[in-house]
């Protein structure tokens, strides 16, 4: 099960991570792990890894990539559009407020804005609110042993009790995906004493996930809970303290959340946190859509933006600040493999469930044309759930990988073993409908039983149109707008009624939980590694209703693969396992891969300073870097900033 609170997290790619999968290899293969205790079977340490290699010792002072000297004090202030009515962001009920979970620590710590932490090493877990673990050889349990000096921002100790009671609350009335999940491999929390607690592992089943499971459970206050009476499955705005570096100071429902540095937090000076958590206030501002949002950027309203727009990013920054240097305009390298977004198909619609449907719809998205003529050229198209990774499935299956399908008998579709991997169409780029591609959709759908009449729409055999809904979010950019009008025209092209809806934030996180819609702009999340999470995503288990399979892909295909990595031994057989399932979800085909970037574009103002050496896995402009108190008066001084 991925770590409930890291659900957005462990994104990575390029060339970096083969010198991380090799010393990770090398580490296994030659036993030079950095466990803390081995006696007897039994392992106890200041930090987690699966194969129990650490990068970093019990001792280390910091993490190598933040500025142990950072300064503290100012704010950065960010955007993020639509609105939200709750700063409860556990619900299915309402809306949740931007980073409203970052005042909840865990005992493996997380990076601020649920980034990696540390974020220049995949898969290593290092204590929090925890001292140590400690754990069989089997791990069929393990043991936290918690720091006593851990505080809410109420002043109470946080104790093995919260942590059951968290645990225990978030069987009891968090999403159904989840609990059903941890109920089958979590069958017991124990208490045994103020400081430790004991989680028991079902028998018989993989121990991928299971340690680091527990240990990224929000820790939640018992007393809190119990004297308001407040439940996890409601929409309030009202919050139970936690135990991390930042505090609630001030919500303004759709407006503004403003969260303030606790001075008392109980984990300044812990190694895990030198050189990070650096900003006294982390100012979130909202606005109605992308313009607005873009022009109080300008005015100075707030001043960091990770820019998402291609559009804005080649023409808009050409205001004065910017070209006075005001404002800094960097791009910085992302080390993350993309995460797999586009145009997906929800397959609990019959229309749907025909792969040949969904290959002539995908036939209607011009990725060159697009990329040329609406992003200014500055993308790359997506293909792999794990792109640009060692990972990535590549031709035909050969090696391990091959032996891995062929050891899971008839569940693999004969092609898959044969046939090379599912790749994008191509298409021109000089006009939006490519005729090609049109005949090639035309011929696909009459296959599937829907002929073209005399008014150039198509039908079923029974009379009824093919008709294909697409929800989008109103407050969404206009660039996003205009690619889906384009696709929906080409839709329109082939005999298809293409009707396009856009509503408010609100109906749309609604709509979307449902699964109201026939295709949706989603997307799923990257893997680099196994774990029982993946079921959760990409598993039949609970694709009726899981948050995190937009499509409800179930295939059992699908289902064995992910149950074969669980049981890899490995890191060779793990590695043939994620590239067997990531040429497996590309022939399901359950979206259309858009684009991706492999660089962060962010514009700021010259107030803030990052590492030089910036880590793989986050950006971390929450998270590690620091404000320049002297840059920023020089910004006041020349009335950029107020």
């Amino acid at each position: 099960m991925m770590p409930f609170a890291r659900v957005q997290r462990h994104r990575r790619k390029g060339a970096h991570l083969w010198s991380v999968l090799a010393v990770s290899v090398c580490a296994a293969i030659w036993g030079s792990d950095l466990r803390a205790d081995s006696e007897e079977g039994m392992i106890k340490s200041h930090g987690y890894s699966f194969y129990g290699d650490l990068s970093y010792p019990a001792d280390f002072a910091h993490f190598d990539y933040v500025n142990p000297e950072a300064p503290k004090g100012g704010e950065i202030a960010i955007s993020t559009l639509g609105t939200f009515d709750s700063m409860n962001p556990y619900s299915r009920k309402g809306r949740g407020g931007a980073l409203s979970s970052m005042m909840y620590e865990s005992l493996l710590g997380g990076g601020t804005g649920n980034e990696a932490a540390p974020a220049d090493v995949y898969a290593e877990y290092y204590c929090l609110l925890c001292e140590s673990l400690e754990y069989p050889e089997t791990k069929d349990w393990v043991i936290f042993n918690m720091r006593p000096e851990a505080r809410f921002s109420s002043g109470d100790p946080v104790t093995a009790h919260d942590i059951a009671f968290s645990h225990n609350l978030l069987l009891d009335q968090g999403l159904k995906s989840y609990a059903d999940a941890v109920r089958q491999r979590i069958p017991k929390v124990e208490v045994l004493d103020d400081y430790r607690i004991k989680f028991y592992f079902a028998e018989g089943i993989s121990r991928r996930s299971l340690i680091d499971q527990v240990g990224f459970v929000p820790a939640w206050s018992k007393k809190w809970y119990e004297e308001t009476g407040a439940r996890l499955d409601e929409s309030r705005l009202e919050t139970s303290p936690g135990s991390g570096p930042y505090m609630i100071e001030d919500v303004d429902v759709n407006r503004r959340i403003v969260y303030k540095r606790n001075p008392d937090y109980w984990g300044n000076d812990l190694p895990f946190n030198v050189g990070r958590n650096n900003f006294d206030r982390i100012r979130v501002e909202y606005f109605g859509d992308e313009n607005s949002a873009f022009e109080a950027f300008k005015s100075g309203e707030y001043t960091f933006r990770n820019e998402g727009n291609s559009k804005q990013w080649a023409t808009a920054y050409d205001f004065p600040k910017a070209q006075n240097g005001f404002v800094k305009l960097e791009s910085i390298p992302d080390g993350s493999p993309p995460t797999p977004s586009g145009i997906v198909f929800n397959l609990g619609r019959e229309t749907l469930q025909d792969k040949r449907v969904r290959e002539a719809v995908s036939l209607a998205f011009n990725f060159e044309w697009t990329n040329e003529s609406l992003q200014y050229g500055l993308f790359k198209q997506r293909a792999s759930f794990t792109q640009d990774t060692p990972l990535m499935a590549t031709g035909v299956p050969e090696g391990a990988e091959l032996e891995l399908l062929q050891s899971l008998g008839d569940v693999v579709v004969p092609e898959l073993l044969t046939d090379e991997v599912r790749m994008p169409h191509s298409s021109g780029a000089a006009r939006l409908l490519d005729r090609r591609n049109a005949r090639a959709a035309s011929r696909l759908l009459d296959d599937a039983g829907w002929a073209v009449g005399d008014d150039g729409k198509r039908r079923n055999a029974a009379g009824e149109p093919l008709k294909l809904t697409f929800l989008l979010n109103s407050s969404g950019s206009a660039t996003l707008s205009a690619v889906v009008e384009n696709f929906m025209s080409n839709l329109e092209a082939f005999g298809i009624e293409a009707v396009l809806e856009r509503v408010d934030a609100s109906q749309y996180t609604s709509r979307e939980r449902d699964r109201d819609y026939d295709l949706i702009y989603d997307q799923y999340a990257a893997f680099l590694g196994t774990g029982t999470g993946l079921m959760q995503r990409y598993g039949s288990e609970a694709s009726e209703f899981s948050l995190f399979n937009p499509a409800g892909l179930a295939s059992p295909m699908v289902d064995a693969i992910i149950e074969a990595s669980l049981q890899a031994e490995t890191r060779e057989q793990e590695q043939a396992a994620m590239t067997a399932l990531d040429r497996a979800l590309r022939h399901e085909f359950i979206m259309i891969p858009v684009w991706y970037n492999d660089v962060y574009w962010t514009a700021y103002y010259d107030q803030y300073g990052h590492p030089e050496e910036q880590p793989a896995y986050a950006l971390g402009y929450l998270d590690f870097w620091w404000y320049d108190a002297e840059k920023a008066e020089t910004l006041r001084s020349e009335g950029v900033l107020r």
